[in-house]
């Protein structure tokens, strides 16, 4: 009996020694940790209140950057845009108006008409030297002389007065307070317009960059609210890899620094580059199984691959993430 339990016990030995030894050479397992594929969505909604008249795209439709999305009633926006342009239109009418000389021939009827009264001017002037060396002489009386000083003097104001006029024809018909006063009109109008046109603008909206279209929130004929959601838009870009390290390999990962990841339809070389470390420890999430994972803590890691490689990876999509050799 004991020699039979010495062959067990020996046998048991053998195994275990056996086993330590095959243990030892199989090669040492790739380090990996487990994550998932973790995604920005960015939600695009009207930035006014209004009736949603058509949706252009559906869930799962690819849209490059542009495409139309969704549109809303524009009728008021569009006669609000009119009036602005009208507006505008006649306050820069206004505005040349009032930069603008008077017409070539009132020009030259004011010219006409000053050359007119120089030469009464003149003539009276001559009168009143004659009348004065008869005065003089004895020949005329004062009466006639002093008549012709007030005629002199009454021709001379007139002369001024149309070289006043035709300077004023030749010049802007406004002053320059008022033409300031109307460039600022101008500039007022010109603001409405461009209010009018981006709010007309916003009646239409396009997707702000390319991806694929999540979700649908809205359909026509509903009426929202600005920054109601209507479409949930996926750029490829906006696509990255959640995963967790334990403490122990913290000191192994840093920002930038290149990683593969492995899932069950995923290319071989595809790689991504860490882009985010937590700054502390969470609780392992229970969603997350390791048999390589020791400790409770680990630290949250977030790696972005390429904007061409990122579409091959769906959202929810658990991943191994490796350090790249």
């Amino acid at each position: 009996m004991n020699r039979a339990l010495f062959l067990v016990i020996a046998l048991i030995g053998l195994v275990g020694l056996a086993g330590v030894a095959w243990w030892l050479q199989q090669p040492d397992r790739p380090l990996g940790w487990q994550g998932y594929v973790d995604a920005d969505y960015v939600t695009i909604g009207p930035t006014q209140s209004g009736l949603l008249t058509s949706l252009h795209v559906r869930r799962g439709d690819t849209v490059v950057k542009g495409a139309k999305l969704f549109d809303q009633d524009d009728i008021d926006d569009r006669a609000a845009r009119d009036q602005a342009a009208a507006s505008l239109a006649q306050a820069k009418a206004t505005l040349v108006n009032l930069q603008t000389a008077s017409r070539e021939t009132e020009i030259a009827q004011a010219a006409a008409n000053l050359a007119d009264l120089r030469a009464a001017r003149d003539r009276i002037a001559q009168d009143l030297e004659r009348n004065t060396r008869l005065m003089r002489a004895g020949a005329t009386p004062k009466q006639t002389v002093e008549q012709g000083e007030q005629d002199l003097a009454s021709a001379a104001a007139k002369v001024r007065g149309a070289e006043a006029k035709l300077d004023e024809d030749r010049s802007p018909t406004g002053r320059e307070n008022e033409i300031a006063a109307q460039q600022a009109v101008v500039l007022q109008q010109q603001a409405a317009l461009t209010a009018a046109e981006w709010r007309l603008d916003q009646r239409h909206v396009a997707a702000p960059a390319g991806g694929r279209i999540a979700d649908t929130m809205a359909e026509p004929g509903e009426m929202l609210n600005a920054g109601t959601p209507v479409v949930s838009l996926l750029p490829p870009e906006n696509i990255f890899v959640r995963f967790f390290v334990p403490e122990t390999d913290l000191a192994r990962i840093h920002v930038g620094q290149q990683v593969t990841i492995a899932c069950d339809s995923c290319a071989k070389d595809l790689t991504a580059h860490v882009s985010f470390i937590a700054p502390q420890p969470e609780y392992t999430p229970p969603v997350i199984f390791s048999e390589d994972t020791r400790s409770k803590l680990v630290w949250l890691i977030e790696a972005r691959p390429r904007a061409t490689e990122a579409p091959i990876l769906s959202p929810g999509q658990p991943v191994t993430v490796r350090p790249a050799s």
